[in-house]
């Protein structure tokens, strides 16, 4: 199998843009991609297109990356469209990578995109409830209008029972959102920018407890555009090249696909959670971070908030997460939310982070979730990137 780089990366501004569409993010992140990388739209074989939830909220279904792509040089090439919950944006870039490395292509492109707000709001709600088993929570009635995640409901549970079984307090969960929140400050292209304290965090609106709003991920519109290509390539191309040196997914079956995936992942690049110099992880809800910082390894089970507490995860910390904003402040766009996380990573390598640069920075971790079965995300995909020359 072959090494395989990412050369270029774009991001749009994530936030509220109704009406924007699919076409208009999906063309802008990937333009931006294109000139990072220094390539051509020519230069590519395959394009792999994420998306979770255009369906319902656009009634927009089967040819998505098509119709983003129509009467666009892109729109000529081979297309796939893919689609897994919250990991559709992860997803693809796995799936490109794949294509790269078994030789199959030579300079993929990997986009994720979402339109999240819309006229009518119970249209994203109502995808939501197709994140998990239809059979469990049952259709939604006719006539009845989601008002709010049910996705909230599930991380609410898992919140309470972290409480419970380790000690923590909601104060913990704050700490997290106030932290992702002064990240993103320095973040332009995210959507919430506002600085908070704990205290603000805690005052906040009850969305189910103990989970107040900014505790919880906001709705998001934006799209995030990944170029990878060989190894051989890269060396070709003026941006620093970006190795892919893992990446891995999980489902959920035995209720754990972060631990899982991260395992893979460590296993093929012959490295560990203490070697990353940067991580951002699917914090769709504040809880989510500190179940992640033991799934992934960077701390015994249940002592994720201690590290929050010590200041770990922090800029100037050892293991600095979520630089971009995470999805609490970033914004989750679903399906773009997994390519937004490399993106961040990518820059972050490349030394391009501006404001929020992680000094020396050289290797980078993502991990992305997916829909929520048996207590935990669906599946997960864990990405490991390195600058090129940046081994130990």
């Amino acid at each position: 199998m072959r090494r395989v780089a990412i050369v270029g990366v774009g991001m749009t501004q994530f936030g509220k843009q109704p009406g924007r569409g699919l076409r208009s993010l999906s063309v802008e992140a990937t333009e931006r991609a294109y000139r990072s990388a220094g390539l051509a739209f020519t230069d590519t074989n395959r394009v792999y297109f994420g998306n979770a939830i255009a369906p319902t909220v656009l009634q927009q279904d089967m040819i998505k990356g098509q119709v983003a792509f129509r009467d666009h040089p892109l729109g000529h090439l081979p297309l796939i469209n893919v689609e897994n919950a919250c990991a559709s944006g992860g997803s693809a870039l796995l799936l490109a990578v794949e294509g790269v490395a078994s030789g199959c292509a030579e300079v993929v492109l990997a986009l994720g995109v979402e339109q999240m707000f819309h006229a009518d709001r119970t249209r994203a709600f109502n995808a939501l409830r197709g994140s998990t088993d239809i059979d469990d929570i049952g259709e939604a009635e006719p006539g009845v209008e989601s008002t709010n995640s049910i996705l909230m409901d599930y991380y609410a549970q898992v919140a309470q029972s972290y409480l419970d079984d380790y000690g923590a307090t909601p104060e913990d969960f704050a700490r997290i959102a106030v932290k992702n929140r002064d990240n993103a400050t320095r973040n332009p292209l995210a959507q919430m920018r506002t600085p908070q304290t704990i205290e603000d965090v805690l005052n906040g609106r009850m969305i189910a407890p103990p989970l107040t709003l900014a505790m919880c991920s906001p709705m998001t519109d934006g799209a995030a555009a990944i170029l990878v290509c060989s190894e051989e390539r890269a060396r070709g191309l003026p941006a620093p090249a970006i190795i892919v040196r893992a990446c891995q997914n999980a489902s959920g079956a035995a209720g754990r696909p972060v631990a899982d995936a991260a395992a893979k992942a460590y296993e093929i690049a012959g490295l560990g959670a203490a070697d990353c110099d940067v991580i951002e992880l699917h914090d769709a809800a504040a809880p989510a971070e500190l179940i992640q910082y033991h799934e992934i390894g960077l701390c015994a089970e249940g002592e994720g908030f201690v590290l929050a507490r010590e200041g770990l995860t922090q800029p100037a910390g050892p293991h600095p997460v979520n630089m971009s904003g995470g999805l609490l402040s970033r914004g989750h766009a679903l399906g773009a939310t997994g390519c937004a996380q490399l993106c961040e990573l990518v820059l972050q390598l490349r030394g391009e982070a501006g404001d929020r640069q992680i000094d020396k920075a050289r290797i980078g971790m993502a991990v992305n979730g997916g829909g929520w079965l048996d207590g935990s995300y669906a599946l997960a995909i864990a990405t490991i990137l390195e600058r090129e020359g940046g081994s130990r």
